[in-house]
């Protein structure tokens, strides 16, 4: 029981519900951009370089049991039980590596710049905070910090 209220406690954190969050959401992102290679960037990128059609870009490394190629499709190859090297999906994957990344990089860019934007006021603030005068001990009347006689009554101001 006790073990269970601690794992409760351990979920309800802050920060495992944001990185829950993040990983939902990276995985929509990736789904997306996946989309985006295979539907929007590849096939214009395949008429551009003679037609070629980078999802069903493969070599056959060894024919199928039932029948021989040539395949004129992966999923044909597949279907035969050919052994294929393809080549398409790994050019796929890669190109949809690097919009990701691409893409967190300037997330982080982002963030690093807002950080120290967020940095820089709070140092601003932490120095208009500090005082800037102080009491006589004296008589009482408020004098520059960095006062080492009091302009008032001439007295000597120890620090």
């Amino acid at each position: 029981m006790k073990l269970l209220a601690e794992f409760k406690k351990f979920a309800m954190r802050g920060n495992v519900l944001d990185m829950a969050v993040g990983i939902i959401i990276g995985a929509a992102f990736g789904k997306i951009v996946d989309s985006l290679v295979k539907d929007v960037i590849m096939p214009p990128l395949g008429i551009l370089l003679g037609k070629i059609d980078f999802a069903n870009l493969f070599f056959v490394l060894k024919d199928g049991a039932g029948a021989s190629g040539p395949y004129h499709s992966l999923s044909a190859a597949q279907a035969a039980g050919a052994v294929t090297m393809n080549v398409g999906m790994f050019l796929n994957t890669i190109i949809s590596f690097t919009i990701v990344a691409f893409a967190v990089f300037m997330l982080i860019k982002a963030v690093n710049t807002l950080q120290a934007k967020l940095e820089a006021q709070e140092k601003e603030e932490a120095a208009a905070a500090e005082p800037t005068t102080k009491d006589c001990p004296h008589c009482f009347s408020k004098i520059d910090i960095r006062a080492k006689k009091c302009p008032h009554c001439t007295g000597d101001i120890k620090k």
